[in-house]
């Protein structure tokens, strides 16, 4: 069984050319800066990724160019503090990242039964290195980019990522970027979400021309 955790580096540094490969990248990054605050080491890659799209007027080419340039204008100490605001908080998070909120309004609820009843179905498990439950973002961004990029044929293919990404992502991630965009305290990850909200909307119309 394939243990899945949230990988730090996938911060494009270059133009991906290959289109698969610059999916997996970006399921990666939204997964890292999901999953944690960005250190200082983090951020300098992010800081340093190319802003251009190797199309001229690529759909995602503006929102993430609005995240490299949030990136670039604001410290580590401030993009932390943002983060704990948003989604740590005193007492519970302004900003739930898990699916079965959005999906049931309940934490821990029948979406993460039906989410790990899949998991288990692609041979798929929770690192014992990660806290969360399975539906929180990142992990969800990282099961995509394993099935993107992974090497197990059966698994790794455009059928089961487009039955996982309707079924467990594109239901509730525009809920969740409107969620984080309506804080008045958001600016970095009001442009995370901007980004993944078109990056959504990118893989949904993709997946329909299937």
């Amino acid at each position: 069984m394939h243990t899945t955790t949230v990988d730090p580096n996938h911060i494009p540094v270059r133009q991906a050319l290959d289109e698969e490969v610059a999916r997996a990248e970006l399921y990666g990054v939204l997964a890292t800066l999901y999953y944690a605050p960005p250190d200082d080491a983090l951020l300098a890659r992010l800081r340093a990724a190319v802003t251009e799209a190797p199309v001229a007027g690529a759909f995602l080419e503006e929102p993430w160019r609005a995240l490299v340039a949030r990136a670039r204008e604001a410290s580590a100490d401030a993009i932390r503090d943002e983060y704990e605001a948003l989604f740590i908080g005193v007492g519970r998070p302004a900003v739930h990242l898990y699916a079965s909120h959005y999906l049931s309004g309940f934490l821990n609820d029948k979406p993460l039964a039906a989410l790990r009843d899949d998991l288990a179905r692609l041979g798929l498990a929770r690192s014992d290195a990660m806290p969360e439950t399975e539906d929180h973002i990142a992990y969800l961004c990282e099961v995509m980019r394993y099935l993107i990029a992974g090497d197990d044929a059966a698994v790794c293919n455009l059928t089961q990522q487009q039955a996982f990404f309707a079924r467990h992502l594109h239901p509730w991630v525009p809920a969740l970027c409107d969620a984080i965009e309506r804080e008045p305290q958001s600016r970095f990850y009001a442009a995370l979400a901007g980004l993944t909200r078109a990056f959504v909307a990118v893989e949904a119309q993709a997946f329909d021309m299937l």
